[in-house]
């Protein structure tokens, strides 16, 4: 696969929100032998000390010679080995930032003085969790957006922004979710999806991993965003209970075209919420349950279409939508030995999503309607997973094996009714689609300490097979394609191993790491279908990481990094049904899609300050093969296909700055910028839906990007607030461009009750600014459009521990 180097750009990224500010912990161990017998020595005392040689901790060798020190804070330190009839020995300890478990490997002592050479162990301060291949957040830091959404929360993340209900990294969304470290129906395998329906205040913290290593699903040429759920670790019973509620649409921004029905306003949200622990001796069982209700104008697109041949088009797309989203997750751990644990887990999701649908189209003047399209859709996904894993701890600390299964089932169960009203007639049109996905995971990973870092390896395995049927049932002169409904199977198997090795000493980071992957996918066609056939594609191929940092001193880092990575298409992409949610701008898949491989580069320099940091990166992404959607209308009609297709290369090349600063005890601040400029070459593409039409897409380029801003205040040990502001700056998308926009967000929080009781109150988009707006040209038209969907809403919450 070809690919092109770029100039880099600065592009300007801080992490806008808090991260958890509390310090790494790092476990060392090792072995002591007599250096003339080789027999390991058991009661050796062990003595931890700082670089002043004041005492921090001690231990003695087990019966076996080994020894472990745990909850090592970072920094610099000495270590002494003493025995009656031996020579105390001593040697530096430093600990940096790239793993958690290290192993010093033998240390030999005997009666004659000896000076060991000097020991580097990996862990460092930081004042936040930024570490090398990742950023992690708490979100019970995120105020001003507690008691939303998780999509509520991501989109305030630093590098981190939304088009289209899709979370972008760095202006890109083919971003992998996880959920718990791993892939699951509920967040999409290979996309994105569910992420406005899930409940914060399950979620303990967010990972932002900008460049994956190797022992990651090679898919998401973005970047990877993992959502990790509470899990105590307290002893005996414990809990939390809370309650949040709110309203959203608190006012009209812009009032409905005539004749339809009215927009949701003073939209209800409720999120009620438990989790329960207990942990005693050898089992830990643990419980999640929340419930999400919410009312939502989830759409309010107004759009001008003008043709080639003076025809104009006004229409208006609402949606009012009701959400029922129910998560509950149980598990239990069980520890049969001191070296051995199994887990096992479950969970089950239920999205249950009703909306109202109001489509006008006027004239050029509005003077006339000229068709009426409303719908009701119903819709229910249902998620039900089921884990095991099995965990072996050797007795080194941090070295271990881990082998598990994962089975997932999801279902869509879609039944959408129509009405289209023109003057000559009513019609009522409808059509069901269901679509079961099942996929079963097999992962074996090994880890190993090493004196100066680690070595990690793993195999995985995945097969999913996702049948889908949809039937139409047209009524007077329908105007859905009735034709293209009928059966399609998406097959995909997926192998892969991959190996890592990590290095650390005091001046240089490294890790290496090589991902052989490969795929066989089939997508199965009715055969009577119009247009489409059957078709599919196969790879073999190799996804290196690699990653070099020089720390100049304790306060400047710079870093290397590269990874190739490929985004295949999703089921949804390929899926041959139109989708009629718009009714004159048609979404349809493409079966013959085929996957599209980045090559990314990233250079970084971060410096620590005093209460704070600093940090600076060049980026560059190429991509061969980009995927897109591309619209365009057949010949004699007015209605817009939009089909996903392989366009050639494009690029990405951007500066990140991140700046934070805790300037007083009370005040901290927090700025985010992130530019970039982006190409997408000229490229010609054949849409065959519905009928075969070439479309020739000229050569597209911007500099865009983000700035953020979040500002903590701490008024008192209980009582903190948050304000918070998002810029985003026009960007290009195939065919067109989106313009600018903003909001702002705050929060106040308020601990009582000693501790164990919170109470909350934020705004979010307090200025109802935020509004999308987009202008698109096809072959033979051009359209622009501004949503007013809801951005605005009041929640407060209450939370206690128990």
């Amino acid at each position: 696969m070809g690919f092109r180097w770029k100039a880099f750009l600065f592009l300007v990224s801080f992490y806008c929100l808090q991260a958890q500010a509390q310090d790494r912990h790092v476990t060392v161990s090792g072995g002591v032998k007599d250096r003339h017998t080789k027999m390991f020595v058991p009661y050796v005392n062990v003595v931890l000390q700082s670089g002043d040689g004041v005492f921090m901790q001690g231990t003695v060798t087990q019966d076996n010679g080994r020894f472990v020190l745990a909850g090592i804070i970072p920094g610099n330190y000495h270590l002494q080995f003493s025995f009656i009839g031996y020579k105390t020995i001593a040697q530096k300890l430093f600990v940096g930032s790239m793993t958690d478990f290290l192993d010093l490997g033998t240390i030999e002592i005997e009666e004659e003085a000896n000076a060991l050479d000097e020991v580097t162990v990996a862990a460092k301060t930081e004042t936040s969790v930024v570490k090398m291949d990742k950023k992690t957040f708490a979100v019970a830091d995120n105020i001003a957006q507690s008691g939303g959404s998780v999509l509520q929360v991501v989109q305030n993340l630093p590098g981190v922004t939304v088009q289209d209900g899709k979370v972008q990294l760095r202006g890109n969304d083919k971003v992998t979710i996880l959920v718990d470290g791993k892939q699951t129906a509920m967040t999409g395998f290979g996309n994105q999806s569910g992420l406005d329906n899930m409940a914060s205040s399950a979620i303990e913290r967010i990972e932002i991993i900008n460049n994956p290593s190797a022992k990651y699903e090679a898919n998401g040429n973005a970047g990877i965003i993992n959502i990790i759920y509470k899990k105590n670790k307290q002893e005996g019973w414990n809990g939390k209970a809370g309650l949040a509620s709110g309203l959203g649409a608190l006012w009209e921004r812009k009032s409905n075209l005539p004749t339809i029905r009215p927009q949701y306003r003073m939209t209800p949200k409720i999120n009620p919420t438990l989790s329960l622990n207990y942990r005693k001796n050898k089992i830990n069982a643990f419980f999640q349950g929340d419930y999400l209700y919410t009312e939502t104008l989830n759409k309010n697109e107004f759009t001008t279409r003008t043709y080639n041949d003076g025809t104009v088009v006004n229409q208006q797309l609402k949606r009012n939508r009701d959400t029922h989203f129910t998560t509950v997750k149980a598990g239990l751990d069980w520890n049969p030995s001191e070296t051995n644990t199994i887990t096992l887990s479950g969970m089950f999701g239920s999205e249950k999503i009703i909306d109202h649908g109001d489509q006008p189209f006027f004239n050029a003047d509005y003077s006339q309607r000229l068709r009426l399209w409303q719908f009701l859709e119903d819709e229910l996904k249902t998620t039900r997973m089921a884990s095991a894993t099995w965990r072996h701890q050797f007795s080194e600390p941090g070295h271990l094996f881990q082998a598990g299964v994962n089975y997932t089932f999801h279902r869509e169960d879609e039944k959408y009714f129509f009405t289209n009203v023109v003057p000559a007639f009513t019609g009522e049109d409808s059509f069901k689609l269901l679509s079961d996905e099942r996929v079963i995971d097999f992962n074996f990973d090994y880890v190993k300490p090493l004196k100066y870092g680690r070595v990690e390896a793993g195999v995985k395995f995945r097969n999913r097979e996702i049948p889908t049927n949809m039937q139409f049932f047209p009524g007077l002169q329908s105007p859905l394609d009735s034709e293209a409904g009928g059966k399609a199977t998406y097959k995909e198997i997926i192998p892969a191993l991959y190996g890592n090795y990590i290095y650390e000493n005091q001046t240089i980071e490294a890790e290496l790491g090589l991902r052989m992957e490969y795929i066989r996918l089939r997508y199965d066609v009715n055969p009577n279908h119009p247009v489409y056939s059957s078709d599919g594609y196969d790879y073999s191929e190799p996804f290196p990481n690699v990653r070099f940092a020089y720390k100049f001193d304790d306060k400047n880092k710079l870093s290397v990094f590269y990874n190739r990575r490929v985004d295949r298409p999703n089921e949804v992409d390929i899926r041959i049904f139109p989708k009629y949610d718009d009714a004159e701008i048609i979404k349809v898949g493409n079966p013959a899609l085929l996957p599209q491989f980045t090559n990314s580069f990233e250079l970084g320099f971060r410096r620590t300050l005093r209460n704070g940091y600093l940090f600076v990166s060049i980026y560059n992404k190429s991509v061969d093969g980009t995927i897109c959607r591309i619209a365009t209308t057949a010949p004699g009609s007015h209605l817009i296909y939009a089909v996903f297709q392989n366009a050639d290369e494009s690029y990405s090349t951007g500066v990140e700055l991140a700046y934070s600063k805790e300037w007083t005890s009370w005040y901290t601040m927090n700025f985010n910028g992130n530019f970039y400029h982006s190409v997408i070459d000229r490229f010609t593409v054949k849409n065959r839906y519905p009928v075969a039409v070439e479309f020739d897409v000229a050569k597209q380029e911007s500099f865009s990007g983000n700035l953020k801003s979040n500002n903590t205040l701490r008024f008192s040990k209980t009582l903190s607030a948050q304000l918070s502001g998002v810029w985003l700056a026009p960007d290009i998308v195939p065919q067109g461009k989106t313009g600018a926009r903003f909001s702002i967000d705050l929060g106040v929080k308020k601990t009582i009750q000693d501790g164990k009781g919170e109470f909350f109150i934020n705004a979010s988009d307090v200025l109802n600014s935020l509004v999308v707006r987009k202008e698109i040209s096809g072959n033979d038209f051009r359209y622009t459009s501004k949503d007013y969907y809801e951005t605005q809403a009041v929640r407060l919450g209450y939370s206690y521990k128990f």
